[in-house]
């Protein structure tokens, strides 16, 4: 086990930076689909974060997934019985402050919650003695936990899934409205994905909107060629911009994650 990466975020977390960031949203939905169940997970002291499962056959890939700005696990509600359907099980987990999670988010807590979230997660499988492969998946924003993750620990998880992910930070605070000049932000005073991506050499599969109109898709073919991974693809959904990813790809979507699965 790789430990957590001694790295500060303290830059990010200035909250004229946070609010360019995050923008959190309760939850006001009632409880999980069928086949679904809620899980809260305790990450510090008198904070815990929702988690939603969407499960399928105990022996088929699990995804901890990490979802985007903006969002929160319960918009998943159609969205994982899909995945299950494709013979996945969707494990949807929020940050601080999202759905039924309590606190504040920050860079620093988001990070630090994932490791947090990582070992409860699986502690969670074993216990309900969920032996299928483990993949982590971001999308956009939950890009930064999974590269985390894939990044401390390689031996520990079968395969990573970044969709909309960002190779570069700084571009994107000031495409948000941060001005990073001012704060005096750097790419070494951000996530530095360039850098973790190198040290994750398991099946990664990268998926990306052509007209991503947030994080470019060069970024998704940066990260590509970045990637050590012998077993690496890059899905570029042609047409398709940072929100209308999944609505332009369909099905093939659900059949292009899959198809990764099982060659792990």
């Amino acid at each position: 086990m790789v430990q957590q990466h001694a790295m500060s975020y303290s830059k990010l977390d200035h909250p004229r930076a946070l609010s360019c960031i995050f923008h959190p949203r309760r939850d006001v939905a009632s409880g999980p689909p069928q086949d679904a169940v809620d899980h809260d997970i305790a990450v510090d002291a008198g904070v815990a974060i929702g988690c939603r499962f969407y499960l399928t056959d105990r022996t088929c890939p699990h995804i901890l997934f990490f979802h985007g700005n903006g969002e929160i696990v319960s918009d998943y509600d159609d969205v994982g019985p899909l995945y299950n359907g494709f013979g996945l099980s969707l494990l949807a987990v929020d940050y601080r402050g999202y759905g039924r999670s309590n606190g504040t988010p920050t860079v620093s807590s988001m990070i630090q919650d994932s490791h947090v979230l990582f070992h409860q997660v699986r502690a969670w499988l074993r216990q309900h003695n969920r032996h299928g492969p483990l993949i982590v998946m971001g999308r956009s924003l939950g890009s930064a936990s999974a590269f985390e993750l894939a990044a401390c620990y390689g031996d520990e998880i079968d395969g990573l899934i970044i969709e909309s992910g960002f190779a570069h930070t700084v571009p994107l605070l000031q495409f948000l409205g941060a001005d990073t000049q001012t704060l005096s932000i750097t790419e070494e005073d951000c996530f530095r994905h360039t850098d973790k991506i190198v040290r994750c050499e398991k099946p990664t599969l990268f998926i990306h909107a052509q007209h991503d109109q947030f994080i470019p898709a060069a970024d998704a073919e940066a990260l590509f060629r970045l990637s050590p991974a012998h077993n690496k693809d890059l899905k570029i959904i042609e047409g398709a911009d940072h929100n209308t990813l999944l609505m332009m790809a369909g099905t093939a979507y659900f059949e292009a994650i899959r198809s990764f699965a099982m060659t792990i």
